[in-house]
C-alpha cells in the first residue's frame, strides 16, 4: 500500500486526535476513600469532590476554560440540578480584586473562589441581577488571590458545611489539592 504524504499526515494526526480524546487523564494524588464509588458523570461534565470534615461532597461539574465560556457562565439558565454546578480555570492565579457578576444570570448562586494548592479561599452567595444594564449588576470580590471558582446552587455550601480551607478535588484535571489524612 503506497500512502501519499498528505494521507499519512491526515491519519497520524486522526490517530493522534481519537487517542488524546479516548485516553482519560487520571490523578493519583486526588484518590477517592477506600470503598467510596463514584456515579459515572452526566456527558460534559466532571467529576468534583470537595472535602469538609462532615466529609466529601461530590457533584458533577461543566468547566468554563476559555475566556467566552468564563463571560457565559451560567447565563440564561432557568434550573442547575442540585449536584451540579459550574467550575472556572484560569490559566494564571487571579487578584483579590477581580470579582463575579450576575448580568443575565436568573438563578440565585454561590460561589467558592480555590487558591492553586485547591482550597476554598472565599465564599459569597449571589443572587440574581434583575437589571437590564450590565453596569447596573454588583460584584462579587473573592477577597483573596485565586486559580478557579466554583458556581453551584444558593445555598449549598452552607447546606453542608462547605466553608473556607475546605479542599477540592478534580482528578481528571489532574487536581488541586489532597484532603487532610
Amino acid at each position: 500500500m503506497n500512502l501519499s504524504r498528505r494521507k499519512l499526515i491526515k491519519t497520524a494526526l486522526g490517530a493522534a486526535l481519537v487517542a488524546s480524546v479516548a485516553t482519560p487523564a487520571f490523578n493519583l494524588f486526588a484518590a477517592e476513600p477506600e470503598g467510596a464509588k463514584a456515579a459515572a458523570p452526566e456527558a460534559g461534565t466532571l467529576p468534583l469532590t470537595i472535602h469538609t470534615e462532615q466529609g466529601p461532597h461530590r457533584l458533577d461539574v461543566e468547566v468554563a476554560e476559555t475566556i467566552s465560556q468564563r463571560q457565559k457562565g451560567l447565563m440564561g439558565r432557568e434550573h442547575l440540578p442540585e449536584e451540579r454546578g459550574m467550575l472556572f480555570r484560569f490559566e494564571r492565579e487571579q487578584p483579590a480584586g477581580n470579582a463575579f457578576w450576575m448580568f443575565n444570570t436568573l438563578i440565585a448562586l454561590d460561589i467558592a473562589f480555590i487558591d492553586d494548592q485547591g482550597r476554598i479561599v472565599a465564599i459569597n452567595t449571589m443572587p440574581p441581577c434583575e437589571s437590564e444594564t450590565a453596569r447596573e449588576c454588583p460584584t462579587y470580590l473573592a477577597g483573596a488571590p485565586f486559580t478557579s471558582a466554583l458556581e453551584v446552587n444558593a445555598g449549598y455550601f452552607e447546606a453542608r458545611g462547605i466553608q473556607v480551607g475546605d479542599c477540592v478535588s478534580v482528578p481528571a484535571l489532574a487536581g488541586f489539592c489532597r484532603p487532610d489524612a
